[in-house]
């Protein structure tokens, strides 16, 4: 290899982790505010609402749900994908929000980042809690600040976890069964 390629490919080695240590350093202050609203909320209704600042602050809702919605998503008008985004983001905030029990802590371990491809930065972690351990991907891409955009738990998807469904939904009765769906979901205690 001539010297210039070299140059060149160890200051893309270096941006790249320069990135990924950006973006895990910004995971691990949503952690540490995930947590410090859990351990202040006496119940999961509570930590729910409390919890929705952090999350809009350090997930990318319109991202997510755009690609949990898949094909379906340029069908959308601007009024629905509005829609769509508020109703998953609550979706989501709730589901999350219930994984905690009050007073228990997790312990989260965070293993080196890696930067798979420019913008986009995949931060592995084992997370100990209620006695068992979890392998969790944190995806995180440049979104006004790095930002997560899809969490895969042992190996599984939460963005392709809920396309399957919502896509389902979409080739029943296109957009307004979808939002029917997000709406019911979000309904249910």
């Amino acid at each position: 290899m001539k010297l210039p390629t070299l140059l060149l490919l160890g200051l893309f080695c270096f941006l790249g982790a320069a990135a990924a240590a950006e973006a895990e350093a910004r995971l691990r202050t949503a952690v540490d505010e995930v947590l410090a609203v859990a351990g202040k909320s006496p119940n999961s209704e509570v930590l729910a609402k409390n919890i929705v600042p952090v999350l809009e602050k350090y997930l990318c809702f319109s991202a997510m749900t755009k690609r949990a919605v898949g094909p379906g998503w340029r069908e959308l008008n601007p009024g629905q994908r509005d829609e769509a985004t508020r109703l998953f983001a609550t979706l989501i905030t709730r589901t999350y929000s219930k994984k905690f029990t009050p007073g228990e802590r997790p312990v989260i371990d965070f293993k080196p980042a890696s930067e798979p491809s420019p913008g986009r930065v995949d931060v592995p972690t084992t997370i100990q809690y209620q006695g068992s351990s979890y392998e969790v991907i944190y995806r995180m891409e440049q979104s006004e600040g790095w930002r997560v955009t899809d969490v895969i738990i042992e190996g599984v998807s939460l963005i392709a976890n809920y396309r399957s469904q919502f896509d389902a939904q979409f080739k029943k009765g296109g957009a307004d069964a979808l939002l029917s769906a997000l709406t019911k979901s979000v309904g249910q205690p």
